[in-house]
């Protein structure tokens, strides 16, 4: 029981990084080099980088 507990906010946050992400590369225009919608983006891309903080962070308590 304790294993799927643990799993669970990891699972969360793959699908939130991959999901914002999408969003995140969505928002950004190519030919002005610019996001369309900054405050958006800005949004977007704390969240991202809380993810895959989270993620980085549960991988190297694995490997220890």
């Amino acid at each position: 029981m304790n294993m799927e507990k643990s799993k669970a906010p990891i699972f969360t946050m793959w699908i939130v990084a991959i999901i914002v992400g999408v969003a995140l590369y969505k928002q950004f225009d190519f030919d002005a080099m610019r996001f369309k919608n900054t405050a958006l983006a800005i949004v977007y891309m704390a969240t991202f980088v809380f993810a895959v903080y989270v993620l980085i962070k549960n991988r190297k308590k694995k490997t220890e």
